[in-house]
């Protein structure tokens, strides 16, 4: 049928002309004017909708407007939204934290409680269908000129091998060598001492110390209670054999920055209840860690700044869903913060080399396959920019079995303004992997987020091409990026610029939203601080343009690794795929459970049947969205399926 313009369409077109026919006369305002108008009425043209898709703004009551920062899809199909104190000291001092709860199919929100401040923590899905939570925010960092008073790390000794102590807080550490004071604001535990022997005699050696990591500070103010090296230090309150087996020591405790400090709680998010459950804490405070789910259901935790601010020195630990408890891997590998650790066909790990900020630029930034039960790290050469991988997005493209990854973007460590326009490629199932460049962006993006659609194309939107945005230089670029060809397409661009604190979410019904933003400032000259992008915008897909989409309409709610699974549908003749997509929980562009895995499928006298594949690494245990496309490629919504 031809298309007709409406009389909208029809009344823009004329109104646009005649604005275009004065702007000559009345000056760049005007001109301005009308191509803004212009513009607004191409990109929403049905042929350029049906080319590039569109971006929508989702209208949000003034009530559930909030500093997202994490996001992720329920198998409810309602998106849950996390800010705790959102990147703001005020929230944060007022023990304000949010999370709100929205539903795509009606556009309703909910504000849920929320214990304590989520800002900055990790989350991953659990095989059950809750999220899993753990970390986040026990203190806002202090910029150098804001700390009063001195202080910084305190390592604490035990040489005792036969019991641990606890030391409470305002525990007093005194210098041998300075006699300046300083004081804990919490309790510290110290592990027993080690006993090491001799491998071939059996001979008793020494005792390795247990070690205890606090945070000290003067008593009072001023810089002549800082410290200028080393010390050992003398603690209060001890007696007997411990005076002399418990011990302090520090370097340099001084009036410099303080940096986040990070917390141990974690907690279940029950997608039915609509409420956070507190499970046991993690053994190790972490601000910024990634959680990576495990072949058997477990997640590891990884990284993150700890309870005084300092990385976690490679202390990993591992969450069981059944007993609701965290125990030590007993191995130790150091990552910088928001490590892109994946999970690999083999239950081997994937370290891409993405990562959101803190630790030394030399420790841990490499990529490479790592054998959790071993330990044994193996490198990957052929990184392009490996200077510039903060910031970066890590996506595993479609199909999941074939385990090949794209490294997106990227930028200096810290604040710096180098970035990257690189899409680095490496296929896992080689035999001895390397990474390759892929097509590139056209110009360097940190904070790029990247989420897989059902057509298997993958949106890559947003980011900047500086630090947090600086100098106004957000990238309002989208684009699809096709895996068989390594290509990108220039699709309709976004209303909004996205940087830190950003992310993109794949919605059941094959939309995608973008959330945050924390521009460091507000205009080019960096002279205005920067506000908190609360505007969520909704990309829809060119294929959501056309004529029809399949649908599935009857089949099962749950299906085995390795089973077979009827879906009936009206439009069997015309699907050529099907693929399961595990929802996604994402922060900081870093997402880990983001994978679309590909099915066998069958046609059936009235449907399909799909196969499930049985290795439980490619498929972990969870909730999935099924979809189909058909011969256009043109995906259904996405139908809820359990894999237990």
């Amino acid at each position: 049928m031809k298309y007709r313009p409406s009389r909208r369409t029809r009344r823009m077109a004329i109104s646009t002309a005649v604005v275009l026919a004065l702007a000559g006369a009345n000056g760049p305002w005007l001109y301005r004017f009308s191509t803004e108008r212009y513009h607004d009425y191409k990109i929403n043209k049905p042929g350029y909708k049906a080319a590039n898709g569109h971006w929508d703004f989702l209208d949000i009551p003034s009530e559930y407007k909030i500093n997202t920062i994490h996001a992720a899809l329920l198998h409810t199909g309602k998106v849950l939204l996390v800010a705790g104190s959102g990147n703001n000291q005020k929230n944060f001092d007022a023990k304000s934290f949010r999370s709100v709860l929205w539903d795509p199919k009606t556009n309703q929100f909910k504000n849920i409680p929320t214990p304590k401040d989520m800002f900055c923590a990790g989350h991953t899905q659990l095989p059950d269908g809750k999220l899993l939570i753990a970390g986040g925010t026990k203190q806002y960092e202090k910029l150098k000129g804001d700390v009063t008073k001195a202080g910084g790390l305190m390592i604490v000794h035990n040489e005792d091998p036969d019991k641990p102590i606890t030391l409470p807080a305002g525990t007093r550490f005194t210098g041998k060598g300075n006699g300046k004071t300083f004081v804990t604001k919490d309790p510290v535990l110290v592990e027993k001492a080690r006993k090491v022997f001799d491998k071939n005699t059996g001979a008793f050696l020494r005792n390795d110390p247990g070690l205890g990591r606090i945070y000290v500070e003067a008593q009072k103010s001023g810089t002549k209670y800082e410290t200028g090296a080393e010390d050992n230090y003398r603690i209060a309150g001890l007696s007997g054999s411990d005076t002399r087996n418990v011990y302090g020591i520090a370097q340099k405790l001084a009036l410099d920055k303080k940096d986040f400090q990070g917390i141990r709680e974690a907690f279940e998010f029950d997608p039915v209840a609509e409420k956070y459950i507190t499970v046991d804490p993690m053994n190790e405070a972490r601000w910024y860690p990634t959680l990576t789910t495990l072949k058997d259901g477990k997640v590891l935790a990884l990284s993150g700044l700890d309870e005084i601010g300092q990385i976690v020195p490679g202390k990993d630990e591992v969450y069981d869903p059944k007993t609701k408890k965290w125990e030590y891997t007993g191995i130790i590998r150091k990552f910088p913060t928001y490590p892109a650790v994946f999970l690999l066909n083999d239950g081997k790990l994937f370290y891409s080399g993405s990562n959101a900020g803190y630790g030394p630029a030399t420790v841990g930034r490499a990529p490479g396959v790592w054998d959790l039960a071993t330990n044994k790290f193996t490198k990957i050469p052929g990184l392009s920019d490996p200077d510039q991988m903060e910031t970066s997005a890590t996506v595993r493209l479609p199909p999941a079995q074939d385990e090949k990854f794209m490294v997106i973007g990227g930028g200096g460590v810290g604040e710096s303004d180098k970035s990257s326009e690189k899409s680095r490629l490496v296929d896992l199932s080689d035999a001895d992997p390397r990474f390759e460049d892929g097509a590139s962006l056209d110009e360097g993006t940190r904070y790029p987020s990247a989420s897989l659609l059902p057509d298997d194309s993958l949106l890559v939107t947003g980011g900047s091409d500086d630090y947090r945005g600086r100098g106004g230089s957000d990238v309002l670029q989208a684009r699809l990026y096709d895996a068989a060809s390594d290509s990108y397409k220039r699709v309709a661009d976004p209303a909004v610029g996205r940087n830190y604190h950003s992310g993109s979410v794949l919605l059941p019904d094959g939309r995608v939203m973008i959330f945050g933003s924390d521009s460091l400032y507000s205009d080019k000259a960096n002279t205005r601080p920067g506000v908190f992008e609360q505007r969520i915008e909704i990309y829809t897909p060119p294929y959501l343009y056309r004529d029809a989409r399949p649908e599935l309409t009857a089949g099962p709610k749950r299906v085995k690794r390795g089973a077979t699974a009827v879906f009936t549908t009206n439009q069997a003749s015309t699907i050529k795929s099907a693929k399961l997509m595990r929802p996604s929980a994402v922060t900081h562009v870093t997402d880990t459970d983001q994978r679309s895995v590909a099915l066998d499928l069958k046609k059936t006298d009235g449907g399909i049947s799909v196969t499930v594949p049985e290795n439980r690494a490619l498929v972990p245990s969870g909730w999935y969205m099924l979809f189909v496309t058909d011969d256009k490629g043109t995906p259904s919504e996405g139908t809820w399926v359990e894999v237990p």
